[in-house]
């Protein structure tokens, strides 16, 4: 987990883990990118990406866990970015 845990800070953990499981150039994702139609991430794809996202994001005795009725809301970087940002409490950048 990123020491100082903000906003652009989840943004950046997300994006670099999308980008190795797609193997991808990250330049290629921005905040906006549909998990499935901009960068054809597959259903394992995504299975990875969120079981990277719960392992990146848990510490110590704390376990993150993406909700499985919340899944479908996540469709874009920004809505992943925003769901951990909101789970771990980060307020939003001005």
């Amino acid at each position: 987990m990123p020491e100082e845990l903000t906003r652009a800070a989840i943004y950046e953990v997300i994006r670099k883990q999308l980008a190795d499981i797609l193997e991808i150039d990250e330049g290629r994702i921005s905040e906006s990118s549909s998990f499935v139609d901009d960068l054809d991430a597959d259903s394992l794809a995504l299975i990875e990406l969120v079981e990277a996202i719960e392992s990146e994001f848990s510490q110590g005795d704390h376990t993150f866990r993406i909700e499985d009725e919340d899944l479908e809301d996540l469709r874009t970087l920004r809505d992943a970015v925003d769901y951990v940002a909101e789970v771990l409490g980060v307020t939003r950048e001005a």
